[in-house]
C-alpha cells in the first residue's frame, strides 16, 4: 500500500523495484514536483537515509507499507521563516558564550562555539538568499549591505583568529557579532510578511 498525504494510492508496491525508486516514480506519477517530501515511513517507521542511495537498497519486497507526507513549497517557506528568529537568538547566545569561554582562555571549546556560529552564520545567509529569491520582488539593499557588513565582520575575526588574540576575537562576538544578529531580525520580519502574501495569493 501507498499513502500520501492521507490517502490510499491507486499505485501498487510491486510497480517498483525498491524503495527509491517508488519514491522518486511515485512523486513524479502523483504529480507532486511543486511540493516538497517531509516525512517517509516504510512500514510505519520513519525512513531516513544513513548513506546516499541507501533506499535504492531496500527491496519492494521487503515492506509492505510506504507513507509519503508532503507539503506545499509556500509552507514549507512560511515554516522555515518562522524559525528564522529562533535561529538569530542561537546566534546571539552562541558568540556570547564563545565570546565567555574565549576570555577564559578555554581555547577548545571556544573555537568549537565560533566555528559552529560561523557555520549557522552562512546558513542562515544562504536561507534568506534563497526565499528573497523566490518571494520578493525587486532587489533589497538593506540585506545586501547586512550580508556585506556580516561578511567583513567575519573576515575580520577571522583576520583576528590568525594572530590568536583571542580578547580581541571576544571582543569582536560580543560587541560587533552579537548586534549584527539583532540587525538581521527587520530583514526576516520583511522576508515574512512577502512569504505570507505569497500564501495567500496561491
Amino acid at each position: 500500500m501507498i499513502v500520501i498525504d492521507g490517502q490510499e494510492s491507486a499505485l501498487s508496491l510491486s510497480n517498483y523495484a525498491n524503495l527509491e525508486e517508488l519514491l522518486v516514480k511515485v512523486i513524479e506519477e502523483e504529480g507532486l514536483g511543486d511540493r516538497i517530501v517531509t516525512d517517509v515511513l516504510v512500514d510505519d517507521e520513519a525512513f531516513s537515509e544513513l548513506y546516499p542511495h541507501q533506499a535504492e537498497d531496500i527491496e519492494s519486497d521487503g515492506f509492505s507499507r510506504v507513507e509519503i507526507r508532503t507539503v506545499s513549497a509556500d509552507q514549507m517557506a512560511g515554516d522555515i521563516v518562522e524559525e528564522l528568529p529562533k535561529v538569530i537568538n542561537i546566534m546571539a547566545v552562541g558568540s556570547r558564550r564563545a565570546a565567555e569561554l574565549l576570555r577564559e582562555a578555554d581555547l577548545s571549546e571556544g573555537l568549537e562555539v565560533l566555528q559552529d556560529i560561523i557555520a549557522v552564520s552562512r546558513e542562515l545567509l544562504n536561507t534568506i538568499y534563497v526565499l528573497r529569491s523566490q518571494y520578493s520582488s525587486g532587489p533589497c539593499r538593506e540585506l545586501d549591505a547586512m550580508s556585506e557588513s556580516l561578511g567583513d565582520l567575519l573576515g575580520e575575526i577571522a583576520d583576528v583568529m590568525s594572530n590568536e588574540d583571542w580578547m580581541l576575537v571576544a571582543d569582536l562576538l560580543e560587541y560587533e557579532y552579537v548586534p549584527a544578529c539583532e540587525g538581521w531580525r527587520g530583514v526576516i520580519d520583511a522576508l515574512e510578511r512577502d512569504v505570507r502574501a505569497a500564501k495567500k495569493a496561491a
